[in-house]
């Protein structure tokens, strides 16, 4: 595990590149997926499903690569619909037949896609776990007067959802991508999410686990930006994952929320 670098007090230069932000944070910024939520482990349990069903000549030791393809999402479909271009079923199903046609499976028309969506929806809500160092990091923060909320590149409903079932029901669901109608990098989802958790930009942190849309976007809307990279699980595909350029970009990186808390308040 990394060693995580304080926050630098009176907007002192990062060792990293970039500004810190100056005295004491105020509010943190969590995206869900993969960030609090285990939503790989999720999707892992829904793909799995789906396999079964729908291809049912593939030998279960290549479900990984199907999760694999699923979750780098090379052509951009789900980011198509955080940008308002895709509805959330139109860019599931078009993931939906890139599974089928790249592992051999026939091609879904809407019936069909109707039942893998039946499938794949009611064993990928069972299967939302908290992970296991969100909870200590927001009880951490809570004791210490840290404001804390969610933002998310889906809908508030299903995220909201997806906080309670997880057993992370404190932490409130400030902006989804239905919000304002777009999502992350849009920087007015960040301005917008401090507005409602009620701190200044500058003394926001937010922390998600795609480095382009997360950590950076929230930098460039003037937040401080921190990407979780947990050990394992990148997603792949055409999203930006280069530590080190993070790091340059004066991107806090960080590969648990254990050391977001340190982050945060080693400097109180």
């Amino acid at each position: 595990m990394s060693t995580p670098e304080p926050f630098l007090p009176d907007g002192a230069a990062h060792p990293g590149g970039g500004a810190a932000p100056g005295g004491a944070v105020d509010g943190v910024l969590f995206d869900v997926d993969d960030t609090l939520v285990d939503t790989r482990g999720a999707f892992s349990l829904a793909i799995d499903a789906v396999c079964a069903v729908y291809l049912p000549h593939l030998p279960v030791e290549r479900y990984g690569e199907v999760l694999a393809l699923w979750r780098s999402d090379p052509h951009g479909w789900y980011r198509a619909y955080t940008r308002g271009e895709l509805t959330f079923d139109g860019q599931r199903m078009l993931r939906a037949n890139e599974l089928q046609e790249t592992f051999g499976g026939a091609v879904l028309a809407e019936d069909g896609y109707a039942g893998w969506r039946s499938v794949f929806w009611g064993t990928f809500e069972e299967g939302w776990r908290a992970h296991d160092d969100a909870a200590p990091v927001l009880k951490r923060l809570a004791a210490a007067g840290v404001r804390v909320g969610a933002l998310s590149n889906a809908a508030v409903a299903l995220q909201t959802d997806k906080l309670s079932r997880s057993g992370l029901s404190e932490v409130p669901m400030l902006v989804g991508v239905d919000t304002l109608g777009f999502g992350k990098p849009d920087p007015r989802v960040f301005v917008e999410a401090c507005a409602r958790l009620g701190t200044d930009p500058a003394r926001t942190v937010y922390v998600g686990d795609e480095l382009d849309v997360d950590a950076r976007a929230a930098a460039a809307a003037g937040l401080t930006g921190v990407w979780i990279d947990r050990p394992g699980t990148r997603r792949g595909g055409p999203a930006e994952e280069d530590p080190e350029a993070a790091r340059a970009a004066g991107v806090h990186v960080v590969a648990s929320l254990d050391e977001v808390g340190d982050l945060v308040l080693d400097g109180r």
